[in-house]
């Protein structure tokens, strides 16, 4: 038997980092201009990611099959800033 609350935050967490990489994706990036939806459009692809301990945004890891490299990003959504959504991406060497 599954346990269902394990099953319901594996859901949870993963609509929550859906959500924060889809705001993020009108944003340009902090370095070399690796927007999110830049990285997915270019056939980077969601390697892991977790929400950060104010649950506010969300880190993502990006791996390519044609790279060396990892990019991670941190997404969020800030009331107080405008515009509300945020990302700051940059590569892991």
């Amino acid at each position: 038997m599954k346990c269902l609350n394990c099953i319901a935050f594996r859901r949870a967490a993963t609509v929550s980092a859906a959500t924060l990489a889809l705001l993020a994706t009108a944003l340009p990036a902090a370095t070399e201009n690796r927007a999110i939806e830049v990285l997915l459009r270019t056939g980077w692809q969601i390697a892991g990611y977790t929400s950060t301990f104010d649950n506010r945004s969300a880190f993502i890891l990006f791996r390519h099959p044609d790279e060396t490299f990892l990019v991670q990003c941190r997404a969020g959504y800030d009331v107080t800033r405008e515009p509300r959504t945020y990302s700051n991406c940059y590569e892991l060497r």
